[in-house]
């Protein structure tokens, strides 16, 4: 049995999706809102006590967080090409994976939950850092089609989905057109599932 908590509008969650369903592995869904407070409840604390999703039961391996979870299915189930035994790749992965967690959580998707979700935080601190990512990311895919390889990976998965929805926080992507269209190689991959939308 393979269970997913799960928030759908959350972009660390729907990395998780998108690899399932790249996998075309099978999985029920737990849902658990945020915005109630769910997460808090003693029954998920004992899944993970950061109070944090996505969580995967993998027919009883209990793993958290969105990067872990994203390497444990690739070299599980046979996607070696996402996360290659190879320590050069590996860093150049890694190093996405932990912008994925750092820019582009502090910037591009705090700037979104501060519209969608009315969450109260330092906007031009905020945006500053969203600004530092956008343009981390353009300066790469302007020479480069994807992130860390000549191929996709899992930065590219771990890196989509805030930025994909980065105009739900009112950050305009017109003048990163690099990045549209990495969006838009991301959206076409074999498996790729939409990141719902707000509202």
């Amino acid at each position: 049995m393979r269970k997913l908590y799960d928030f759908q509008l959350s972009g660390n969650c729907h990395k998780v999706r998108m690899m399932l369903a790249m996998l075309d592995l099978q999985y029920e869904v737990e849902a658990i809102d945020l915005l109630k407070g769910e997460q808090h409840a003693p029954e998920f604390l004992e899944l993970n006590p950061m109070h944090k999703v996505p969580v995967l039961d993998d027919d009883g391996l209990i793993l958290a967080d969105s990067a872990a979870i994203l390497i444990y299915l690739a070299r599980k189930y046979g996607r070696e090409d996402l996360y290659p035994d190879d320590p050069a790749a590996m860093t150049h992965i890694q190093k996405w994976l932990s912008f994925s967690v750092n820019e582009v959580f502090n910037g591009l998707a705090l700037a979104r939950a501060m519209v969608i979700f009315n969450r109260e935080l330092d906007e031009k601190a905020v945006h500053a850092v969203a600004d530092i990512a956008l343009n981390t990311l353009e300066s790469r895919l302007t020479i480069a089609e994807w992130l860390a390889l000549d191929r996709p990976t899992l930065a590219d998965i771990a890196c989509y989905p805030y930025t994909a929805r980065i105009e739900e926080g009112n950050i305009s992507l017109e003048a990163f057109p690099a990045t549209r269209a990495w969006i838009a190689r991301v959206e076409g991959l074999p498996g790729f599932i939409p990141m719902p939308t707000a509202g």
